[in-house]
């Protein structure tokens, strides 16, 4: 049966395709049906995957008897028993037999069909069986599948991702060439899994709560990006509608693509500057493609999470990206920020000791400044790169001026370390910062007087300023961009900027939403750095309004004292100017 699943979107876009389901070790499922006349011989490697099973398990419960007792023994007997249960079997074979499936797809189905109706009778033993079911899932397609299994490094097809969680650097190496979208049943928006989702530009959906053991691996699903649903096995009609999506949303974007080469200026002659944001080097060209005046935000932090397998990257591995990039932007500008990641993400390095909150410890510039080799290698690379193209560098979580003064001076130290090696670069790069914790905010004028521009992520400034993490599903709904807190330090830090004569943009995802746009040029900004695949819609968005109806938005917005009452009033404010059906 059909059903729908509520996430948070946090990519948009539509993706329809089969489910690889990562909960049983990343088995891939190769085809669903068989031919009417292979049936027979479907039913015949079930039952010797099944009699291999046994085997399997009667010597696992023999030998864990001998060594540790009966009662560990009756584990695996009790294993047994449910593979060799002949109404268990006759289940296979009637789907085998009646539907034509494969072995390892009858096989998921029903035991997913059992697990799942374990965990909704709310029954505490049965709950416990289903690891059990779960198991017996994984034993029996290691052997039905046996060298046919994919992992995700060896996918031949598309497919779409369904797991019960996905690290960023999971997310980062994903094959883009076949994984047309993902779902995870934790993760919250403004992860940096999300924001990898989105450098990829495929679809996803994260905190959609527990769902895997509703699906099986080559079940049809659909994943909307855009409302946060998950679809699994849809029926024609909901196929057809999204299908249709997909074409409308394809012809949108070639009509925004159009946009490309004309200046984002408003209708009141107002132009407005529009940054990409990159998580990759290959995004640089996107973002050309799609008009950006230059790159506002790269994050250097996936170099790290792309390379766990080999270390930590070397200044080469640094220096070639950024040069790549460099010279693919020619003489724009590229704003390069050091790394912001946790202590906690970096397998590399020592583990924290007393990591109890990331969020709060030992993460972003406060990491760079105590491993100072470290951060050190990542600044002579930015440096050596500066003579291929216009680059700027930016410290992240900047939270006191003791930090922001210890960094330069460690870039100060660098370059004249570069110089006396007579290695060329730019004597001159600017230097910047992001306005990202509460702290920066208020003291801004002090820290306006010490940069050469200012770049505001919204990201990290709603979760300090609204004490929610991110990532908690449990408080998840508190997370809110138009929170009027936040609006006020948005307010506060483009005052400071424009008072400091400091150019200032909003990187976070924020600017990448177009329901915000108005707001945001009402509030004074003048420069925002999106996803690259946003671009063409800020664009429009910006040519359809003047700058007075934007102070006016942005002036009723501040009266409000709730963020539905902003959401709402910015939703209806974007129909009237942009044609809801391009929005």
């Amino acid at each position: 049966m059909m059903k729908k699943l509520q996430g948070i979107a946090v990519s948009p876009g539509i993706a329809i395709g089969e489910a690889m389901v990562l909960s049983n070790e990343g088995f891939r499922i190769p085809k669903r049906f068989v031919l009417r006349d292979a049936t027979e011989s479907e039913i015949k490697r079930l039952k010797s995957a099944i009699a291999d099973a046994s085997e399997e398990l009667a010597a696992n419960r023999d030998s864990m008897t001998k060594e540790l007792g009966r009662k560990y023994g009756d584990i695996f007997e009790a294993h047994l028993q449910i593979l060799n249960d002949s109404k268990l079997y006759g289940e296979f074979v009637e789907l085998i037999r009646e539907k034509a499936y494969s072995a390892e797809y009858a096989v998921s189905v029903t035991l997913r069909r059992y697990a799942d109706v374990f965990r909704r009778l709310r029954n505490a033993w049965l709950t416990e069986r289903i690891n059990d079911i779960f198991d017996i899932e994984k034993r029996l397609l290691h052997l039905l599948l046996g060298k046919a299994r994919e992992g995700l490094n060896q996918l031949t097809s598309e497919v779409l991702v369904l797991a019960s969680g996905l690290t960023p650097s999971e997310t980062a190496n994903l094959n883009r060439e076949f994984v047309r979208g993902f779902v995870t049943e934790t993760g919250g928006p403004g992860g940096h899994t999300a924001i990898v989702a989105q450098a990829l530009e495929i679809p996803a959906v994260v905190g959609v709560g527990s769902f895997l053991t509703d699906v099986s691996g080559g079940d049809i699903v659909i994943i909307d990006g855009d409302a946060g649903l998950i679809i699994i096995r849809p029926d024609e009609g909901t196929l057809e509608v999204y299908r249709h999506k997909l074409e409308r949303a394809h012809e949108i974007a070639v009509k925004l693509l159009e946009l490309r080469d004309l200046e984002a200026v408003t209708m009141d002659g107002v132009t407005i500057n529009l940054y990409g944001n990159i998580e990759f080097p290959s995004e640089a060209v996107h973002c050309l493609e799609r008009g950006a005046d230059g790159i506002g935000l790269y994050r250097t932090e996936f170099i790290y999470l792309s390379a766990t397998s080999r270390g930590i990257p070397t200044e080469k591995d640094h220096f070639n990206a950024y040069k790549t990039v460099a010279k693919v932007m020619g003489d724009k500008v590229v704003t390069i920020r050091t790394f912001d990641l946790g202590a906690d993400k970096l397998p590399q390095l020592p583990n924290p000791t007393d990591e109890r909150n990331p969020a709060l410890g030992l993460r972003s510039v406060r990491l760079s400044l105590k491993n100072t080799n470290l951060f050190r290698q990542q600044l002579r690379a930015i440096l050596r790169a500066s003579q291929y193209g216009k680059l700027r560098i930016m410290f992240p979580l900047i939270a006191t001026l003791l930090e922001l003064r210890q960094a330069k001076m460690l870039l100060a130290d660098v370059r004249e370390e570069l110089y006396e090696e007579g290695v060329p670069c730019d004597p001159n790069i600017q230097v910047g910062m992001m306005v990202e914790v509460p702290a920066a905010v208020i003291m801004l004028d002090h820290f306006a007087k010490e940069v050469d521009f200012l770049s505001i992520g919204t990201n990290d400034l709603i979760q300090y300023a609204l004490a929610v993490d991110r990532s908690n599903l449990d408080v998840v709904d508190l997370y809110h961009s138009e929170d009027p807190a936040v609006l006020k330090l948005i307010r506060r830090t483009i005052e400071v900027a424009d008072q400091h004569g400091k150019p200032v943009s909003l990187c976070g995802q924020m600017s990448s939403d177009p329901l915000f746009a108005m707001l945001l040029m009402g509030l004074g900004l003048r420069q925002f750095s999106v996803s690259p695949h946003t671009l063409p819609e800020i664009k429009q968005v910006i040519r359809s309004v003047t700058i007075t109806e934007c102070r006016k938005i942005a002036e009723k917005v501040m009266t409000f004292d709730n963020h539905r009452e902003i959401r709402n009033y910015l939703r209806i404010k974007l129909l009237e100017r942009v044609r809801g059906d391009d929005v």
